[in-house]
């Protein structure tokens, strides 16, 4: 009697941030009564962390296959953005390169509904390999970046060069051009922030099980 061979199982979710508070928020954030493989990877600050972090686990057997998310927070880049308002990137952008995201308008749709009373903005996410200030962020805006992060870009970019699979970016905004934050969570802006980035998970999980994501 032939046996049919098992079918794999789905591909799992890798969930890439930088810091141990953005760390602590997706760990003890609200899943919404989803669930699935999710991995959530403290990468370390800066780009070369990151690099370093995100290859090593997409190398390890359980995660080769893994569609990656790239969150945390964001310096805001365009007026009028607030802090605790969302960033879902349409292209990472870094070193003259750009990667393209996967399934922009299910984030967007998914977030929406997951934290009806924030603004979530698309449009390109731009590298820096430090904290952007003042004039700099003038400087990017006019590149057609909407927001900034240290991680996002490398992340995705490493994520694409280990093998074809969906990626992502969503950031929230800690700080913006007229509400500049000097330390995450001892101001009001880094509270809002780490408590929507609680609540992002059920819109990941959403983006991750959709068998209409292409594939990068």
């Amino acid at each position: 009697m032939a046996v049919s061979p098992a079918r794999p199982g789905p591909a799992p979710l890798l969930v890439a941030c930088a810091l141990g508070i953005e760390h602590l928020a997706l760990r003890t954030g609200d899943r919404g009564g989803a669930s699935g493989p999710m991995t959530v990877l403290r990468t370390g600050m800066g780009p070369r962390a990151a690099e370093r972090a995100v290859a090593k686990a997409l190398d390890t057997p359980s995660l080769r296959g893994a569609a990656v998310v790239a969150t945390g927070f964001c310096a805001g880049l365009a007026p009028g953005m607030h802090p605790g308002d969302l960033v879902v990137a349409e292209e990472t952008r870094h070193d003259g390169g750009a990667t393209p995201c996967s399934g922009t308008e299910l984030l967007v749709e998914g977030l929406v509904r997951a934290l009806p009373r924030r603004t979530v903005h698309t449009g390109p996410l731009t590298g820096s390999d430090h904290v952007v200030r003042g004039h700099e962020r003038g400087d990017l805006l006019a590149t057609g970046a909407i927001a900034v992060d240290m991680e996002s870009a490398v992340t995705l970019r490493t994520a694409v060069t280990a093998g074809p699979r969906p990626v992502a970016a969503v950031r929230v905004v800690v700080d913006a051009p007229q509400h500049e934050l000097v330390r995450i969570g001892t101001v009001r802006g880094g509270i809002s922030a780490f408590r929507v980035l609680r609540a992002v998970l059920p819109a990941f999980f959403e983006w991750h099980r959709s068998s209409l994501l292409p594939r990068r």
